[in-house]
């Protein structure tokens, strides 16, 4: 979260972004820290390596979960995007130290679980003001030298109010990507706690993606980023023998330390590793689903000329591949469009922006207007677009040049809709007064 063969626009803006240690969404090596050369490889997640190399922790056994039945909501969209001059971004908390994520738990409490990129997750209560201690601290566990690693994704398990558990997605003090699951209660989490569930070796120190999130399904989907420097010069985000460039998705109420759903891509075949569910991404930096249509969105970092935004209806079996290294976004790279891949459903050229930070369907009750309304930015210049789904249309609307460096957004459990600045910031959409 830039090639130095940007346009001139974009170069100037990676110029400044090298300046504030741009967070997990940057576009390539450009941003890599000194110490943490790009030139240097670890043992990757690749085809070129045995299947070790990317290894779930303390698997005894692997099982194949079935699929469970899900019955999805029809699409609500507006007829048309609502006028963006009526409504505002408000400041609700600052003193953020690089905001990474925005979550909630879902238990009843109203709180905002932030995540600080160097391993610390602060509370904000529903009265407002940042809670001093820590949810969490595993910053002593944490690399975060690279401006695109560290503490990077959170996702609350649905039943968090009654078990506790959290999974986090960072970076270790080598580079390399750790999954694990945390027990919290009430305004404090035990470090002590950690059940690491996946590791990845990571052959350079950008490009690690970093989300989590639940789906409507149950599962845990984790999006990894294609191992970094640029172009994927690796291939992984195309071999199926590697977890990088890919979205994975894993049953975390089943197996130990997991076991792997039934209709992921390679859950049955052998031909690669089981808890691939969609491949091709190339740094994927946010995604969500549609809290009621469970219509999954993705905000994929691009190479050198283009942002997408990928879209995948609710109970789309797995297997999708988004074209990543062969296309970045509807324009190819190292190949050229064919059927086996999935197109964006947006897109935005490098200019004045370079990376983009996808965002959230607005599902709240107190601006009706903007049911339906997809939001998503870009870090580089802070500009943020809305998009409805299919069968409605897919044309981008600018809403708001913030100013943010926009590296997150978040809801709460209302649905009401949040942003981050990556300066320390954190927004909420409302009503204009």
């Amino acid at each position: 979260m830039h090639l130095s063969a940007r346009l001139t626009l974009a170069k100037q803006a990676v110029g400044i972004l090298a300046l504030l240690a741009l967070p997990l969404a940057s576009c390539s090596q450009a941003l890599t820290t000194p110490t943490l050369p790009s030139t240097t490889r670890l043992a990757e997640a690749s085809a070129t390596l045995p299947p070790a190399s990317a290894t779930p922790v303390a698997v005894s056994t692997i099982s194949v979960t079935p699929q469970p039945a899900i019955t999805p909501t029809l699409p609500v969209a507006p007829a048309q995007i609502p006028n963006p001059a009526a409504y505002q971004w408000s400041q609700v908390v600052n003193g953020i130290n690089a905001p990474t994520d925005i979550q909630n738990a879902g238990d009843g409490s109203g709180r905002l679980f932030i995540l600080e990129q160097p391993g610390r997750i602060r509370i904000l209560p529903t009265n407002g003001g940042l809670q001093a201690i820590p949810f969490l601290d595993i910053s002593g566990r944490i690399g975060s030298g690279g401006s695109e690693q560290g503490l990077l994704g959170l996702a609350f398990h649905p039943e968090f109010a009654r078990n506790g558990y959290f999974y986090v997605n960072y970076t270790d003090l080598n580079g390399n990507t750790h999954i694990s699951r945390f027990t919290g209660s009430g305004d404090s989490a035990d470090p002590e706690s950690e059940k690491n569930l996946l590791t990845v070796k990571q052959p350079f120190p950008n490009h690690n993606g970093g989300a989590l999130a639940f789906g409507p399904d149950g599962f845990l989907y984790i999006g990894l980023g294609d191992g970094g420097s640029a172009g994927d010069p690796y291939g992984n985000a195309q071999s199926s023998n590697s977890l990088l460039g890919k979205i994975l998705r894993i049953d975390v109420n089943n197996g130990d330390p997991y076991a792997v759903p039934g209709d992921n891509s390679y859950a049955s075949d052998g031909a690669g590793y089981k808890e691939i569910w969609a491949s091709g991404v190339r740094n994927p930096w946010r995604f969500s689903f549609d809290k009621l249509t469970g219509d999954l969105w993705i905000g994929d970092v691009g190479q050198n000329l283009w942002e997408e935004i990928d879209f995948v209806r609710a109970l789309t079996p797995g297997g999708l591949n988004f074209g990543w290294n062969k296309m970045e976004a509807t324009h190819p790279y190292k190949g050229v469009a064919g059927p086996e891949f999935t197109a964006p459903i947006a897109e935005y050229p490098h200019a004045a922006e370079c990376s983009v930070t996808g965002g959230y369907v607005y599902r709240g009750a107190a601006m009706p207007d903007w049911q339906g309304v997809y939001f998503y930015g870009d870090y580089c210049s802070g500009a943020m677009w809305g998009l409805t789904s299919p069968p409605q249309g897919a044309q981008p609307t600018l809403l708001f040049q913030t100013g943010f460096r926009i590296s997150t957004f978040g809801t709460d459990e209302a649905g009401e809709l949040y942003a981050a600045d990556y300066n320390g910031a954190i927004y909420r959409l409302e009503k204009s007064h």
